[in-house]
């Protein structure tokens, strides 16, 4: 496996403001996704270096560690990827707006869902958009930590980070704030096309 790195983020430090201020996204992105990219490298070297010289090591233990921080660097960069600058009364187009409600009832059925899975995340945790691969519905979901209660064979194309660190510098103890404030960054035409590349199939 090649070593990882962070990539730039798609828009300014300043352009998620007021939903995430400049220092909280400074934060996020420089210091607790980095982490991951550094936690993720350190245990590459470590198989390296336990392969070249032939050493036993705790292979439980390596692929625990290895799926919390390399789980939370992919969800972060997907995160990254689906806001934009804030805009009112945010939706989706019409044709992913229609394939939602079809997967939910109505676009403010999924919503509600989606916010209560975010707020009732237990501890540090994520919510999810995923698509099936089998079938291409859409199915909410939790992420506990990074790589607890993963659903496997379903593609995120929409996550929110409820870990504090993603809201407590600016929302405090108001998780339902920061989750509610979150559609208004979503970058809609980027989660569409995320489905759409979840959905096609490839030979």
């Amino acid at each position: 496996m090649k070593k990882i790195s962070l990539s730039p983020l798609p828009y300014n430090l300043k352009n998620l403001e007021p939903i995430i201020s400049e220092g909280l996204l400074t934060l996020h992105y420089s210091k607790h996704h980095q982490a991951y990219v550094d936690g993720v490298n350190k245990i590459i070297d470590r198989l390296n270096e336990a392969r070249q010289s032939n050493q036993t090591i705790d292979m439980k233990a390596i692929s625990k560690e290895m799926s919390f921080h390399l789980n939370g660097h992919l969800l972060h960069s997907l995160f990254w990827q689906i806001m934009r600058a804030p805009q009112d009364n945010n939706q989706p187009d019409e044709a992913f707006a229609k394939i939602i409600s079809d997967n939910f009832g109505s676009f403010e059925r999924f919503t509600e869902e989606f916010e209560q899975t975010a707020i009732s995340t237990e501890g540090s945790g994520w919510a999810v958009l995923a698509t099936c691969a089998q079938d291409g519905c859409l199915v909410i979901n939790q992420i506990e930590k990074h790589n607890l209660n993963c659903l496997i064979d379903f593609k995120p194309i929409l996550v929110l980070d409820v870990w504090e660190h993603a809201y407590y510098p600016d929302y405090q103890n108001k998780r339902a704030d920061f989750v509610k404030n979150f559609w208004q960054l979503i970058n809609w035409p980027e989660v569409a096309k995320f489905y759409q590349q979840s959905t096609t199939k490839t030979n």
